[in-house]
């Protein structure tokens, strides 16, 4: 069964989910949502509908929806497809703040109704490899992470005055990508404490290093900063999106008890013999998969809609993510280390 999939908002976000749906395999783009007259022409070039709002989408023309709307309105779009009976994936992040997350997630759970996180790098088949390392202990019990995301983002980049403004810095927009992962291979963030600096001058922040404790006793470093022209970032190491230059460098090492995992290498580094600085150490780099996250990541949507597997990415763990960032920002601002409940 090929499932038919409405598109709710065409900027640039949503225009790369319309794209993604025709290289995906069991799913049509059903129709485009937008209020924007020029979201029109975007349809009319897909051959689908057009329609202003999701409320104007008649009844079973869509078996699913895709949210690429701006935050503030995730929650409203995603109640309006609870209400209808439609399975929903809402881009990240879930919401603006882990208040509106849980009212979204509370009423999909009671209802029964399955609503996704667009948090696609889980999708990604290095990810679904790196975790299934750690998860058969190939380097043992976890110890320590470390997460680096160094880029410098241009100055025509802050043109547009939003970026410029608070929650829209890396913390909200880039970091919350990286914990997202650290939280699906490593396990649940129980405390945090950060600081956050601005080299740039504007309102929102540029610079962030925080040390997150994890439930299984694990700690881990997370340094970002968009203002350094370096080679340290998932975007400048993974070869996941093609708009950014790729490097041979790393951004993750994830550290256990039995070896140390460098990604998005995925090379493990463990001593010859006995666990000693002084015996030999080597690396070996393992194999992996291949393919595009944000297509897995639509066709995964097409078997939920379908029935036949749970999100890989459900709502609570978009709001549980989206709770970790709170809590960075939060420390930051009061100068304290922040447990989250």
């Amino acid at each position: 069964m090929t499932v038919r999939i409405a598109v709710v908002g065409a900027g640039l976000i949503g225009l790369r989910h319309i794209a993604t749906i025709g290289a995906a395999s069991g799913a049509d783009l059903a129709c485009v949502v937008d209020p924007d007259a020029g979201a029109r022409g975007v349809a009319v070039a897909q051959g689908v509908p057009w329609f202003a709002g999701l409320e104007d989408v008649p009844e079973g023309l869509a078996d699913g929806v895709i949210l690429a709307t701006p935050n503030r309105l995730h929650v409203a779009g995603g109640l309006d497809c609870v209400a209808r009976g439609l399975p929903v994936l809402v881009e990240k992040p879930i919401a603006t703040d882990v208040a509106e997350a849980r009212i979204l997630v509370e009423a999909a759970e009671a209802a029964g109704v399955a609503v996704l996180v667009g948090h696609h790098r889980r999708h990604n088949p290095l990810i679904a490899a790196a975790k299934a390392m750690i998860d058969a202990g190939r380097i043992g019990p976890v110890i320590s992470v470390q997460a680096q995301f160094w880029l410098c983002k241009p100055d025509e980049y802050f043109d547009v005055a939003w970026r410029r403004e608070a929650g829209a810095g890396p913390v909200f927009v880039n970091l919350i990508h990286d914990v997202d992962l650290l939280r699906h291979l490593v396990g649940d963030v129980v405390a945090v404490q950060a600081r956050i600096a601005s080299h740039r001058g504007h309102a929102v922040e540029d610079t962030c290093v925080a040390t997150l404790e994890f439930a299984n006793g694990a700690l881990g470093t997370v340094n970002i900063s968009d203002t350094i022209p370096a080679p340290w970032s998932w975007e400048l190491t993974s070869g996941e999106n093609p708009a950014y230059p790729p490097t041979d460098q790393a951004c993750y090492m994830i550290g256990g008890r039995d070896g140390a995992l460098e990604l998005p290498r995925l090379r493990i580094w463990q001593h010859e013999g006995a666990h000693s600085w002084w015996a030999p150490i080597a690396a070996t780099t393992h194999s992996r998969g291949h393919g595009d996250p944000l297509v897995l990541q639509i066709e995964q949507f097409a078997r939920v809609i379908r029935g036949e597997e749970p999100p890989l990415v459900p709502a609570r763990e978009g709001m549980r993510t989206l709770a970790v960032i709170e809590a960075i920002l939060a420390s930051s601002a009061q100068g304290v280390r922040v447990e989250l409940g």
